[in-house]
């Protein structure tokens, strides 16, 4: 963390924002290498956490580690050339893609990062819709390009055609696959040729610099990958899009850059880009308790946040849940005192923690784009506003009908009282959700939007809790929550109704059919997906 600073100051050097994509196009490996140019890291490891190979660094949970894949959304802040960077990883499965979500509320632009061998998959275009709903500026990264990889311009035509967004090539790839060797900055004809000097890109790629008219550029790429280049950059020229940081950060156009993050060729001059063409934090929507839209301005506005985000056993060592909370406004500052608006009292924010990959740091001061971690002793939700002055809450965050149903118990009854703390916390996090039966006391029902989730709570349980469990599942595949008088609600035979945790009434239902008759059966009362 940086010194203690004019908030005016700190907004400017700061750029929060997500990396979204499909999984396995590189989104974790193009974290890592962040770390590693910004000199958070010496040498970058294989992302597969392979054997005798390090495991990506915003990977901190074992699940992760050994599947390879981002399961929960690491926070991170380190400084890259005087900028302070607060990167937010999100999960790319799109069992996972409730808690994406809620990182991308966090996120003052995200970058997108696209296999050049597939181009926009499923969950890219979910999460790029995320960002359209939201107003997210999105930068454009397609990785692979050391790969055998579909033509640059088919690329381009299919982000335009499948997202409805201009693209703009900020960069343009000299070769592909194995003759892949840089790129040619389109600011100023200039090629940039990158050479290894490590296995596997676990050290910086080093930079040649050349004039794209000068002989000595061609000779380096050979004729005819430079015939190429020149015909595709003129017809960029004559039928591309133009660009400008208003369309850009209005999300009219992305910015689309041609690099490899495994081998680090053209990840330097993308890092450097990042940094301009990425907003500083900036006003943000909230409201008053009489229903008025007002801007939280971050420079203006004494300290405010909100918690996006719960996690649980992050440290072994310690054994608690952690709230993250991203700051919109004002100062934070060790100790402050700050009104907590839906419990109604005012709490003390001791022993803020900053995070690298697990590994926490204690914060003296804190601005407004940055995530600061604190010990939740119960007290936090998901969507909780804070502040000094009180008067207003932020936008709630939204919740997802889950899909996906089941009834779990410990192996072993000794081992209760762990299964149900586990349980508690795990799903504070949001990712599971805890209902209660309105039929049978005492009968729980564990829900989800995607498999992965419950395999993964079974895991935690085991591996953070020491609970075995049992999973059953249960033949509901939709529900809805119920939004009016629960005594004139008429229920099909084969649903069933539950509460939620807040102890708001759903209904769970067998198949669409069944929840679709459900909603004729009651038009006095609302069926809705997300709350």
């Amino acid at each position: 963390m940086d010194e203690e600073l004019s908030i005016a100051d700190a907004v400017k050097k700061r750029r929060t924002f997500a990396i979204i994509s499909h999984p396995d196009a590189g989104k974790t490996t193009l974290t890592e290498k962040l770390l590693l140019y910004s000199g958070m890291i010496q040498t970058a490891g294989m992302v597969k956490g392979r054997k005798g190979r390090k495991a990506a660094t915003s990977d901190w949970m074992a699940m992760e580690q050994e599947r390879g894949i981002s399961i929960t959304s690491s926070a991170m802040q380190f400084t890259y050339k005087d900028t302070i960077i607060n990167v937010l990883d999100t999960p790319g499965h799109e069992d996972f893609s409730e808690d994406t979500y809620r990182t991308l509320t966090a996120a003052d632009c995200a970058i997108m990062v696209i296999d050049a061998s597939k181009g926009v998959e499923k969950q890219t275009r979910k999460l790029f819709e995320v960002c359209r709903l939201r107003n997210i500026p999105v930068l454009t990264f397609i990785n692979k390009m050391d790969m055998p990889a579909r033509e640059p311009l088919e690329l381009m035509n299919e982000v335009e055609n499948v997202l409805q967004i201009c693209s703009y090539a900020m960069n343009w790839p000299i070769g592909m696959g194995k003759e892949f060797q840089g790129v040619v900055d389109r600011s100023n004809n200039e090629c940039l040729f990158f050479t290894k000097v490590s296995h596997g890109g676990a050290q910086k790629a080093l930079i040649t610099s050349l004039p794209l008219e000068g002989k000595d550029a061609q000779d380096k790429m050979g004729s005819l990958i430079y015939t190429k280049l020149k015909e595709e950059l003129e017809l960029l020229e004559l039928a591309g899009n133009p660009f400008s940081m208003e369309d850009f950060l209005s999300g009219q156009v992305t910015p689309v850059f041609f690099a490899s993050a495994l081998t680090n060729f053209g990840v330097e001059p993308f890092f450097d880009a990042f940094i301009h063409l990425a907003p500083c934090p900036h006003s943000r929507a909230a409201t008053k308790p009489n229903g008025e839209d007002v801007e939280i301005d971050p420079v203006i506005t004494p300290f405010s946040g909100y918690v996006f985000k719960l996690q649980a056993n992050m440290d072994k060592r310690h054994r608690d849940s952690m709230a993250f909370i991203r700051i919109c406004s004002g100062r934070f500052e060790r100790d402050l005192v700050v009104k907590h608006h839906r419990l109604g009292k005012e709490i003390r924010l001791s022993r803020p923690h900053g995070m690298v990959a697990g590994e926490r740091t204690t914060l003296d001061f804190a601005y407004p784009g940055d995530v600061i971690g604190v010990i939740n002793p119960g007290t936090f939700s998901i969507g909780d506003t804070l502040s000094v002055g009180g008067g207003f809450n932020f936008k709630p965050l939204p919740q997802f009908q889950p899909e996906i149903f089941a009834r779990l118990y410990p192996k072993d009854v000794g081992k209760r009282k762990s299964f149900d703390k586990g349980t508690m916390q795990l799903t504070d996090e949001g990712a599971i959700q805890l209902l209660r039966s309105a039929e049978r006391e005492g009968d729980l029902i564990f829900a989800a939007v995607g498999q992965l989730q419950f395999e993964v709570m079974q895991y935690r349980l085991k591996d953070e809790y020491g609970a075995d469990t049992v999973l059953t599942m249960l033949p509901y595949q939709c529900s809805a929550w119920i939004i009016g008088d629960m005594k004139t609600y008429s229920k099909s035979t084969s649903s069933v109704l539950v509460t939620d945790k807040l102890g708001r009434p759903m209904a769970l239902f067998n198949n669409q059919w069944d929840k679709q008759y459900s909603i004729k059966q009651n038009p006095n009362h609302k069926l809705v997906d997300i709350l």
